[in-house]
């Protein structure tokens, strides 16, 4: 009956939704059928990480620990952005857009998501140099969508309770648990904080904000040698379970 070819289809729709949260990967009837949704958008950069890392280093930790916020919390996976604000590493190789170009670019893509019926959006950050293109999207998205809209931005790393690093311990461990790029035989020490006193830790910093070779000399901010798999899995799933909490509350 056509009742019964209905449920089918219905039943096919589910199925294919539990097994796919790759927004890019499912069909329009799929994506239409959706009861709850939101989605996330991970944001990372392209951008030097010493000789031990790929420059994608941020947009792929940034989009696994993405993929397992939206399968925990049952959200569409939008594609990753992995341009980003980054000319702070110059001279050393970034390939970099303005703030205003990846503000403009999230704000027409979560306006698109709302259009869409998906209404609640996570912005996941994975470059400290994005932070300035991020930080007003949420009101601008609630004004511009006169409030069908909502955005939540997060920087995944707010969500481990570790200092962070760049192409060091932290990341390079993640890089060991979640991909096979890593290249531990170049791994070199960098900038070490761990003698410097809170004035001398917050004057390094603002320099790193501008000239991050200048603050540490190689591009890399703490010690790479000391990596594991094992550390960067431990890692992972802290973030995990910390975002996910916060998140859960806030979309369903």
């Amino acid at each position: 009956s056509q009742d019964a070819s209905r449920r089918k289809t219905r039943g096919l729709l589910e199925k294919s939704l539990h097994k796919m949260t790759e927004i890019r990967d499912l069909s329009d009837p799929v994506i239409r059928k959706i009861r709850f949704k939101s989605a996330v958008i991970p944001i990372g950069s392209l951008e030097q990480h010493g000789p031990h890392l790929p420059i994608s280093t941020d947009s792929d930790i940034v989009r696994e620990v993405a993929k397992g916020l939206a399968k925990k919390c049952k959200m569409l996976l939008c594609p990753t952005i992995e341009y980003g604000v980054s000319f702070e590493h110059a001279p050393f190789v970034n390939f970099s857009i303005k703030d205003k170009t990846l503000e403009n670019y999230l704000m027409d893509i979560c306006i698109s998501l709302g259009q869409n019926n998906i209404g609640k959006i996570v912005i996941l950050n994975g470059h400290h140099g994005n932070q300035n293109s991020i930080r007003s999207i949420s009101k601008k998205v609630t004004k511009a969508t006169k409030g069908k809209t909502n955005v939540f931005v997060f920087s995944y790393w707010r969500f481990m309770n570790r200092e962070f690093d760049h192409a060091g311990f932290v990341e390079t461990s993640l890089m060991l648990a979640l991909t096979n790029k890593t290249k531990m035989k170049l791994a070199k020490r960098g900038l070490s904080t761990s003698n410097m006193t809170a004035t001398q830790k917050q004057k390094i910093s603002e320099l790193a904000t501008k000239k991050f070779i200048k603050a540490t000399k190689n591009g890399i901010w703490g010690d790479p040698t000391i990596a594991s798999k094992k550390a960067g899995q431990e890692i992972f799933c802290e973030i995990i379970e910390n975002l996910t909490k916060t998140v859960s509350k806030l979309i369903h």
